[in-house]
């Protein structure tokens, strides 16, 4: 019922349907009250799995005053669950004692929390006993060694919602940690494959990076660079939405077709992400009219919000915008240059595409 209530659809909002509307809502909001009500039943007869379900509602605010979240009725539920073994609650339990979430916030709680969802194999509190070796957090001192160790078991048992260990013995291996950790960077880019087969962003995103540019021993790889530029892009990661923008601009024949108008969009997505060079190549785009009719005062806007954020090429064209030309597109002193290299065998053998 509260997958369904998450799923019910919402009629998108007209003058005339304002009723259907309040009727939608109100359903959801019935399917709601039913299942937090049997699953209130269940926990209150100590069932560990109701027990957390009803938690982890409260903590994201379903059956709740105003949809808001409730941790004073969360935290002490996720301690129940874990007090009968649930490993999920156990790591939930420590997130709220970790950040001060419905109780005090106790980084030794929150560690005997974590130790007792580890010790039930969960990734998530591996990964977070991991991390605290290695920089000395949670009252921890540093132990890079212990560290890696608990990342490796974590990666062991990596899912879709915690994959982040794979992603960090990536990073830990590419650069190498002294004395406990050697550099390989063939194996960092396995471990960037997997992290980015369970869909974590973050290495979607460095594999892009590494197949576009040969990095890490990947060869270039339109091909791959933007599959997983469009894996990362797909979860709003505003770099590889960004990376997209410029494989748009420039193409690859057999691979993508070359497209201002999804290049402008692209880069708009990672503009409204918060990109400050994106923001900035938007402005230039609706500035010139690449890929978008030309809009002077929405460019401004882009601009300032760049400006705002710390990009200085943002600043100078706010000031120079009444009395200077803009550039051609592509020519000398613009945003973007386009050198897609040479073409053999359909396959672009240097690809650059800068949006400065």
């Amino acid at each position: 019922m509260i997958d369904a209530s998450k799923s019910f659809p919402i009629p998108t909002p007209t003058p005339g349907n304002v009723m259907e509307i309040e009727k939608a809502v109100e359903k959801r909001e019935n399917l709601v009250h039913e299942a937090t009500s049997l699953l209130k039943r269940l926990a209150d007869r100590g069932h560990p799995a109701s027990q957390y379900f009803l938690a982890d509602c409260y903590a994201n605010g379903l059956g709740t005053v105003k949809n808001r979240q409730d941790f004073d009725r969360a935290y002490p539920l996720f301690v129940l669950a874990a007090k009968h073994g649930h490993p999920d609650a156990a790591y939930r339990a420590g997130t709220c004692c970790e950040n001060g979430w419905g109780c005090r916030r106790e980084s030794a709680k929150a560690l005997q929390f974590f130790r007792k969802a580890a010790a039930a194999q969960h990734p998530g509190a591996m990964y977070r006993i991991g991390i605290a070796e290695l920089n000395g957090e949670l009252g921890l001192s540093k132990r890079p060694r212990e560290g890696v160790k608990w990342l490796k078991r974590s990666a062991e048992h990596a899912n879709a919602e915690f994959p982040h260990a794979l992603h960090e013995l990536a990073l830990l291996h590419e650069r190498g940690v002294e004395n406990v950790v050697f550099i390989d960077v063939e194996y960092s880019v396995e471990l960037l494959a997997q992290g980015a087969e369970l869909g974590y962003a973050p290495s979607a995103h460095r594999l892009g990076e590494c197949y576009e540019y040969g990095k890490m021993g990947c060869p270039q790889d339109p091909a791959l660079s933007i599959h997983y530029y469009n894996i990362a892009a797909q979860q709003n990661h505003r770099d590889a939405c960004f990376a997209l923008t410029a494989w748009y601009l420039v193409g690859s024949p057999g691979v993508l077709p070359q497209s201002d108008t999804e290049a402008f969009l692209w880069a708009k997505k990672a503009a409204d992400a918060g990109l400050a060079k994106a923001m900035y190549a938007v402005g230039y785009f609706l500035e010139v009219g690449i890929g978008t009719p030309p809009n002077m005062s929405e460019s401004l806007s882009y601009y300032k919000k760049a400006a705002e954020l710390g990009d200085k090429r943002a600043s100078q064209r706010l000031k120079g915008a009444t009395n200077t030309p803009m550039p051609h597109p592509g020519g000398p002193g613009s945003v973007i240059s386009r050198d897609v290299g040479d073409t053999m065998n359909g396959k672009h053998n240097n690809k650059d595409c800068i949006i400065m």
